[in-house]
């Protein structure tokens, strides 16, 4: 960004919005392109930063030397038009005269004229990006990057430098990796956190650096936090899909990067619901030991102000892409874009400018951001989902066989009952054909339900009994089914084993 800034600046481009929290950070980097852009044998640019508190201030001079009547921002820019010498001139949080006030957006175009062939510049500095359309032709947007590794190094070493202990290079390098995508404030207290929580710094408090990223996506209000217990085995069946993700359990490392391999995309799963598609999803967090966030699509969405759900949703991508390397989990996608095509006549184009940025956004991104995405009408989804190469790979969950069925009995009753012996499985996995595993659990749950009331131990009788009360899915929902098992054969890779295994002979 700094390098960027460097040449905006030195090319005298008059309006620059610099989008960042880091007020400090950023100030040190603009006063630096100060000291490199000024012209041989003259002085560098000043450099004054103006607030609606003190109004302009030279920078390094305490805010109480402020220059005359600067604090309304209509007399702070108009000051700057007068000011003879080269400057950059820092606007904090200008941002709600720009909504608000019509004659700030005249007084900055007035002074983007006068700074035509002049080495002055002024540059609007903010967490909130706001741009109004009279400034939209004049204005260049820069965001202020995140501390990189040498940065944060810094930090580091000065919370180490203040103890007697020392640390080895490979903790050393998980502390400064767990930290990647806070600020340097962030990353400041969250390592006098884990210094004052066990009284020094090793790599058993990378936990205590990573819980300050779940503070991150608590704070953005539109991600989610998933914390997952249990590991890929708690999913019944799905074999060849968990192959799949076991093949790729390392693919973030840096040894597959020196191997060659490019960074995973992301996946699709589409299937019949209950069938352990957002399971898989949540259970790979823990195999691959990556963070988990999912992204609802319906905080996303916001009337309030135009084009306040494409902030939303740029926003949360970013805050995604700060605490990458990480899974981005997206259930029901179908759902989610379905009216994005003709989204004009219902929502003023909403769906289809986020559909437009989600997409360009899957496509350019560069992070290490795994996108895993569910669905459970593939009909419903656009077509530019699907095309190949935007995710690595489409799964095709079906419902359960034989012998899948009978491993999600196991599982289900192992985990409310340590003696699973008195079950006999094989008879549960007959009677329930066509079963989704969510309706196995539930059909569960109902015989535990029906004995509890009877003050007794639930048996294979009350099972059976509560599965045959039941009708399935599959049977209430057949053309749906079948229409969704037509279009997976041909377009779409069979999560379980068998299915994979009969398609390889077919072929």
């Amino acid at each position: 960004m700094q390098e960027e800034l460097n040449i905006l600046i030195q090319a005298q481009y008059p309006l620059i919005y610099l989008t960042t929290s880091e007020e400090e950070r950023a100030e040190k980097a603009i006063a630096h392109v100060a000291q490199i852009t000024s012209v041989a044998n003259k002085p560098p640019r000043q450099v004054f930063i103006w607030t609606v508190t003190h109004g302009l201030v030279e920078y390094g001079q305490p805010s109480t030397v402020t220059q005359h009547n600067t604090i309304s921002p209509e007399a702070a820019i108009d000051w700057t038009i007068k000011h003879k010498e080269p400057a950059i001139f820092i606007f904090k949080d200008l941002h709600p005269f720009l909504d608000n006030t019509p004659g700030v957006i005249r007084w900055l175009r007035d002074a983007i004229a006068s700074f035509k062939g002049v080495e002055k510049s002024i540059i609007l500095m903010s967490p909130i990006q706001v741009i109004p359309i009279e400034l939209e032709k004049e204005i260049v947007v820069l965001d202020f990057a995140l501390p990189n590794m040498a940065e944060l190094t810094e930090v580091l070493n000065t919370q180490l430098g203040q103890r007697s202990h020392k640390l080895s290079s490979e903790a050393k390098e998980k502390l400064l990796r767990a930290a990647l995508g806070l600020t340097r404030d962030e990353a400041e207290k969250v390592y006098r956190k884990a210094q004052v929580t066990t009284g020094r710094l090793t790599e058993a408090e990378v936990e205590i650096v990573l819980s300050e990223k779940q503070q991150l996506i608590r704070r953005n209000g539109i991600l989610e936090y998933i914390e997952q217990e249990e590991g890929i085995n708690a999913v019944g069946g799905l074999e060849e899909l968990k192959r799949w993700l076991k093949q790729r359990s390392n693919a973030f490392s840096q040894r597959a990067r020196e191997y060659g391999l490019p960074q995973p995309k992301g996946m699709m799963i589409l299937g019949i619901p209950g069938c352990g598609k957002s399971l898989i999803a949540k259970t790979t967090s823990r195999l691959w030991s990556l963070p988990l966030v999912k992204l609802d699509m319906g905080r996303v969405y916001d009337g309030s102000t135009v084009g306040r759900s494409e902030a939303n949703l740029r926003n949360a991508l970013k805050a995604a892409e700060s605490i990458s390397p990480v899974i981005l989990f997206i259930d029901e996608l179908d759902k989610a874009f379905a009216g994005s095509a003709g989204s004009a006549d219902s929502d003023g184009g909403t769906s289809s400018r986020i559909f437009g940025t989600f997409l360009t956004w899957m496509q350019e991104k560069k992070s290490p951001v795994f996108v895993m995405a569910t669905a459970n009408r593939a009909d419903r989804l656009p077509a530019e989902f699907l095309r190949k190469g935007r995710f690595d790979e489409i799964f095709f969950v079906d419902l359960p066989d034989f012998d899948e069925r009978r491993q999600v009995f196991e599982i289900h009753l192992g985990r409310r009952r340590s003696d699973v012996t008195r079950f006999d499985l094989d008879q549960l996995s007959n009677v329930s054909e066509g079963f989704s595993g969510a309706e196995i659990e539930q059909a569960i749950i109902a015989a535990m339900y029906e004995a509890f009331a009877q003050d007794r131990e639930f048996t294979q009788l009350d099972i059976i009994s509560a599965v045959k009360s039941t009708t399935p899915l599959s049977r209430t929902m057949t053309e749906q089914v079948t229409a969704l098992r037509d279009w997976a054969k041909l377009r779409a890779r069979p999560a379980a084993t068998t299915f994979a295994e009969y398609q390889r002979m077919e072929f």
